[in-house]
């Protein structure tokens, strides 16, 4: 596998912090969220960072490429595209899932809106390895791929979480966006043990590692990118120095930035982890992962990789791999994130406790990011109105279309309810819907209909 690019310490872009982010010392390069940028329009404080030479990486949030479907083309050609916009020496996704339903299982259509965990099943790892090379065709620089924080775990699991991204590298050549952050979140809500991951790694595929704060709540660990960053996570940051010179280290901060100086301390804090001396055992460390690889090849579970570290020298077909997997990680997706999403039941074995801690953090979530893309909403119904009546609507109703979408059926929801009570709030909210839509408010009858009509669960019939 040839060398990673050198990155250094970096730190996540954000237009709330961009003026901050300019005036960093020592500045290695900045990620980017791939799906907030337009290739033709990048904003200002970026061109002006890439111009001084600080790189820019591309991060994708929503291919999906853990779940059942085969990636969106669209998709893959936009994060194509902005990889060649910011002259990107690689782009980075996720090992998640975020939507299911659909054709594989004649269904709604879900939306997530967030990264869910994937099954560590043969399955899973068949349909994932498939949808990584299907990625690495369509993309013109590498590809790596990041571990998720994770609130609740799939009953069936069969591989570890070091082994199941172990073969994953082995069988597709793909790189490693490793997240100590959320090695830590996965100890304290699955029990996971996160040394036991970092020894089970490839880290010669290591491209870069993300750092990132979070908060424990009732003994779950919620991965919020919008506190500190916690002792425990640079402490897992210097354990993974010991085994491995990471090629780049980036902090993430998405939500309630910080005063400038403590940007500028949370960055040295990264910088002083990574200027420790290496203290590999006499077995040296760094080649765990090579072992593990190579116990996956013995066993006749993983195909032989390119020599140049691409994709296996013995592809086959995506009808001959995947077809069957496909099918079965469809039903089990879809069953799972109907339950989390639109109030059907948990499926047999989950944690029911856990998933209303995942389904309530969905719906929080989606709240908060409508109220972020349409803040009329929260105005006219009033903050605290407003959060009380997104998450009773989105209780049973899941997201098709976009976040923008969700804030134009939720309006529509209200004034089809005949709610708010107050006139002028409901004119209000009346005009803004009709300028966004073009269309008439839902009339007398069917508000009446509306009430009355039975609510069809989305996801029924999926076993």
């Amino acid at each position: 596998m040839k060398p990673m690019t050198r990155l250094g310490a970096g730190i996540g872009w954000r237009p709330e912090i961009a003026d901050a982010i300019e005036r960093l010392p020592e500045l290695d390069w900045v990620e980017v969220v791939a799906e907030n940028i337009c290739p033709g329009h990048l904003p200002e404080p970026l061109v002006r960072l890439r111009e001084r030479g600080i790189v820019t990486v591309p991060h994708g949030v929503s291919l999906g490429l853990g779940g059942a479907e085969r990636p969106d083309a669209g998709k893959l050609a936009d994060l194509a595209a902005r990889a060649e916009a910011l002259g990107a020496p690689l782009v980075t996704e996720h090992i998640a899932f975020v939507r299911a339903g659909g054709a594989l299982t004649a269904s709604p259509r879900l939306e997530a809106g967030h990264l869910l965990p994937v099954p560590r099943t043969r399955d899973a790892l068949d349909v994932l390895c498939e949808n990584v090379r299907i990625a690495q065709d369509a993309l013109p620089v590498p590809l790596a791929l990041e571990n998720i924080a994770a609130l609740f775990s799939w009953p069936e699991d069969e591989l570890t979480e070091g082994q199941f991204l172990a073969e994953l590298v082995a069988r597709t050549g793909v790189r490693l966006l490793v997240d100590v952050a959320n090695l830590h979140t996965n100890h304290v809500n699955r029990g996971e043990d996160p040394l036991a991951v970092l020894d089970a790694l490839p880290l010669e595929a290591l491209a870069y590692v993300h750092v990132a704060g979070g908060v424990e709540r009732d003994g779950v660990w919620h991965d919020t990118h919008a506190h500190p960053v916690p002792e425990a996570v640079l402490e897992l940051l210097g354990r993974l120095r010991e085994r491995v010179d990471p090629p780049g280290v980036l902090l993430e901060r998405d939500d309630d930035f910080p005063p400038e100086a403590e940007l500028v301390s949370e960055v040295a804090a990264i910088r002083g982890v990574l200027s420790r001396p290496r203290a590999l055992s006499p077995a040296g460390r760094s080649g765990t992962g090579l072992l593990a690889e190579g116990t996956a090849r013995a066993t006749g579970t993983a195909p032989p990789r390119h020599p140049e570290g691409g994709a296996p020298a013995d592809r086959t077909t995506p009808e001959d791999t995947a077809g069957p997997a496909r099918q079965r990680l469809a039903v089990a997706q879809t069953a799972v994130l109907s339950a989390l999403v639109a109030g059907t039941p948990v499926p047999e074995g989950f944690d029911a406790a856990r998933m209303r801690v995942q389904a309530r953090a969905l719906a929080g979530k989606r709240a908060g990011v409508v109220a972020r893309v349409a803040p009329e909403l929260p105005r006219i119904l009033g903050e605290v109105p407003y959060r009380r009546a997104f998450l009773g609507y989105a209780r049973t109703r899941p997201m098709a279309g976009g976040y923008r979408r969700d804030a134009l059926d939720f309006a529509e929801h209200l004034l089809a309810a005949g709610t708010p009570a107050d006139d002028r709030a409901r004119r209000e909210l009346t005009r803004w819907w009709r300028d966004r839509t073009g269309a008439k408010p839902p009339g007398r009858l069917t508000r009446i209909v509306h009430r009355l009509a039975p609510r069809r669960p989305a996801g029924r019939g999926v076993s």
